[in-house]
């Protein structure tokens, strides 16, 4: 079994990017004009089309998706010592950016079916001192927004969207990231869309997103330069790298197609032996990272791995881990010992699939 298509010879990788459109033709007119660095028109070009695409008012990049976080907490004139309740199976990131801003992530359980962040646990969660809530779309799958945001009106708290994963996807034909007072989008070099690094914060909030601009601009206003306001971070994105994002983006919903056929493959040749990612009714599952669920992920990844595929384990729980170590959580805990993600790219051949799936079976 030999791939030619990822270029990386015969193994078959979790995830690699696709360039296949005028990224080229970008960069190299950003480099023809010098504007290289943090200024340039592609930036703007890039924030408006993503706005546009998601479906908010206001984009803003950002050097990568935790920096996009950490500006959209802080955005929010969160008090120093709250409570922000994230789910328990998320990159660290989540928990990381909320620690940066000065408050305490609260881990709450996930659903067992589609391992995004239990609205039960998050009611069990909230104490007085809750002032927001990080819902994530999980490995591209929209995670229960209309109940989390009842939850967040009901309570007078925040919703800050984590969609690092899940560019696309929809719930009822609307963006993720479009529902929260906040949300942000990560482009590293596994997502679906990438600039390299990068992120993105996007609300309909005017006075939300001046705050994101002002603090990744070193809390410099844009009509004064050198005139610092407040005590702000070097979180911007360069021309390059937006370059990058908009030409890629003008090809995400071919991208999001393959990905979605690509499950749809995984599906017919994988339903009767496990447990697998799915979508809701009147959802867009964008499969960022497809999933299976079995007894001994670890044996298997490494059956896998010595067939020439890559795989990977979920994410460990937060609560497992030492900076964020507490009671362990049941549903998370099962996904993550029962969980493993295979190769899922735009561009992966159903001869690639069939192959892995036989890997599987046998």
């Amino acid at each position: 079994m030999k791939t030619t298509k990822n270029g990386l010879g015969s193994k078959i990788p979790i995830y690699c990017p696709s360039f296949s459109g005028n990224e080229s033709k970008y960069i190299n007119e950003c480099i023809d004009s010098k504007w290289v660095s943090s200024a340039g028109k592609f930036v703007e070009q890039f924030e408006k089309e993503f706005a546009n695409y998601i479906g908010t008012k206001y984009a803003s990049t950002t050097s990568n998706g935790t920096t996009a976080l950490h500006l959209a907490v802080e955005a929010l004139s969160i008090p120093k010592g709250s409570e922000i309740i994230v789910p328990d199976l998320t990159f660290a990131a989540t928990a990381n950016a909320v620690i940066h801003a000065g408050s305490k992530p609260v881990l709450a359980d996930v659903d067992s079916e589609t391992l995004n962040i239990s609205p039960d646990s998050i009611r069990e969660k909230i104490t007085k001192k809750t002032k927001a809530i990080i819902p994530v779309h999980l490995y591209g799958r929209p995670a229960e927004m209309k109940e989390i945001i009842e939850i967040a009106k009901e309570k007078d708290i925040f919703v800050i969207e984590d969609a690092a994963e899940s560019h696309g996807a929809e719930i009822g034909g609307k963006k993720a990231g479009s529902f929260g007072d906040a949300a942000i989008f990560s482009f590293y070099g596994n997502k679906i869309i990438t600039t390299g690094e990068g992120g993105m914060v996007v609300s309909d909030n005017e006075e939300i997103m001046e705050k994101v601009n002002i603090l990744k601009n070193h809390g410099m206003r844009k009509e004064k330069r050198y005139w610092h306001e407040i005590v702000g971070y070097n979180y911007r994105m360069t021309n390059l790298q937006a370059a990058l994002g908009v030409a890629q983006l003008e090809k995400i919903e071919k991208k999001i197609e393959s990905k979605r056929k690509i499950a749809q493959k995984y599906n017919s040749l994988l339903s009767d032996s496990f447990t697998l990612s799915s979508e809701e009714k009147n959802t867009r599952n964008v499969y960022w990272l497809y999933w299976i669920m079995i007894a001994n992920p670890d044996s298997l990844s490494k059956k896998l791995e010595n067939k020439g595929i890559e795989s990977r384990r979920f994410f460990y729980p937060l609560s497992s881990m030492p900076p964020f170590e507490t009671k362990s959580l049941p549903n998370a805990e099962l996904a993550f010992n029962t969980g493993l993600c295979l190769p899922s790219y735009p561009g992966l051949s159903n001869e690639e699939i069939e192959h892995i799936c036989a890997v599987l079976l046998e």
